[in-house]
């Protein structure tokens, strides 16, 4: 697993639930260390038993607790990187919906190495949506139904997101965009401001 990932779930989890509850996730999962490196690559099993020890001392499911990480990807100011990233791929949340397909490459052309799961959007009718997320990194569809719902709010969109399970290979997400200007959306400019 690519730090990037690790490192992530790391932050969240101290912005979220504090620096003790992730000293005693490493603990529990046994890593030996309690910082990843980003640039870094792991063995899958680290991320996955950072992800059942959190689940267990939080007891909550891990599908609600990726969700709730996809959320924290776009909304927490030390992420704005990565909404800048997803903000350029339209000016209005379908635009950025249907930039969905190209996500993994944009992602690819930021980081070389970091390589996620396709992803495939179909129009059902023009306010509702289908995404299928392709195999690659194990709860990847929850993650992203935090970040499509934490980009609804971005853009000012109403939208209405729920797992639909497996069709296929992919896992899929259905939306159903209520109102595409349901309030004001969060700023955002092209450039990029020193602060």
């Amino acid at each position: 697993m690519h730090g990037l990932i690790n490192r992530a779930i790391q932050s969240f989890v101290c912005a979220t639930y504090g620096q003790s509850c992730w000293l005693r996730v490493t603990e529990v999962a046994e890593l030996g260390f309690v910082e990843f490196e980003a640039m870094l690559v792991y063995d899958d099993d680290m991320t996955v038993r950072v992800l059942d020890a959190l689940c267990a001392d939080l007891n909550r499911p891990r599908a609600e607790m990726l969700e709730d990480l996809g959320t924290y990807l776009v909304s927490h100011p030390k992420m704005e990187d990565l909404r800048r990233l997803l903000r350029f791929g339209g000016v209005i949340y379908v635009e950025f919906l249907h930039s969905l397909d190209d996500l993994s490459d944009r992602v690819r052309l930021a980081v070389s190495d970091l390589c996620l799961p396709a992803l495939e959007l179909r129009e059902v009718s023009p306010t509702e949506y289908q995404l299928r997320c392709f195999p690659g990194l194990p709860g990847y569809s929850s993650v992203m139904v935090g970040v499509l719902r934490a980009m609804a709010d971005d853009y000012g969109a109403l939208a209405m997101l729920s797992h639909e399970g497996q069709e296929g290979a992919a896992e899929v997400i259905s939306i159903v965009l209520v109102e595409s200007a349901f309030a004001e959306g969060r700023n955002f400019d092209l450039g990029a401001r020193k602060s």
